[in-house]
């Protein structure tokens, strides 16, 4: 296929900024899920050891804004 290799990625210059775009937006999704993956009190990978991680999160701020929280305090 014409693009995807490295010697038609050299003579059509123009696709490399396409490429470079798209990656760091794959990069970022993936990061994004895992950070969601990992930090999210909704999701628990251990049910053993800890089967409702969220009860340790119920007067901890784990949101960057909540439109029902009070942050005048």
């Amino acid at each position: 296929m014409q693009g995807l290799s490295i010697q038609s990625l050299k003579r059509h210059k123009a696709l490399i900024p396409l490429y470079v775009c798209v990656g760091i937006g794959c990069a970022g999704a993936v990061f994004y899920l895992g950070r969601l993956a990992m930090r999210n009190p909704d999701v628990s990978w251990n049910k053993k050891t800890n089967p409702e991680p969220w009860e340790e999160y119920r007067n901890k701020q784990y949101k960057f804004y909540s439109p029902t929280r009070d942050y005048s305090k």
